[in-house]
């Protein structure tokens, strides 16, 4: 019987709004934070700006791309020189470490209606890139 009286108290004082005692906070487990991108090289990330950027960008001229020398801190869309799409004027971002990992990702699915759709799928790769950018920026 008395389990069943544990029971019913333990009912009525969730329908009565009873708070949970701090001790049974304390012990929730914490969320798991998202993974750290690994440290970037950037001797490799000019090898792999070269063979898988190079195409369409450089660091001090615009080719297909727009150029990338001082990115770091440089809103989207904002080199008077180059033509970009709506999309990307109208993004909002501002290129730091974490806005070109997600970029450098997926492009098309960051701002829908770029016209970029060139993918660095390993963290990797990216982490190099990005290193490489950040050296070559102010």
């Amino acid at each position: 019987m008395k389990l069943g009286h544990l029971f019913w108290a333990a009912s009525l004082s969730f329908l009565i709004g009873e708070s949970v005692p701090a001790t049974a906070a304390r012990s929730a487990t914490p969320l798991p934070t998202a993974p750290q991108p690994p440290p970037g090289v950037p001797t490799r990330g000019a090898e792999i700006y070269e063979t898988k950027c190079g195409a369409c960008h450089s660091l001090d001229a615009n080719r297909i791309g727009p150029k990338h020398r001082n990115l770091f801190g440089r809103k989207a869309g904002s080199i008077a020189d180059f033509h970009y799409t709506n999309a990307l004027k109208r993004s909002g971002i501002i290129w730091n470490a974490q806005t070109l990992d997600r970029w450098l990702q997926n492009p098309v699915a960051m701002v829908p209606g770029t016209a970029m759709g060139v993918r660095l799928s390993s963290a990797q790769d990216r982490a190099d890139v990005i290193a490489y950018l950040r050296q070559n920026s102010r």
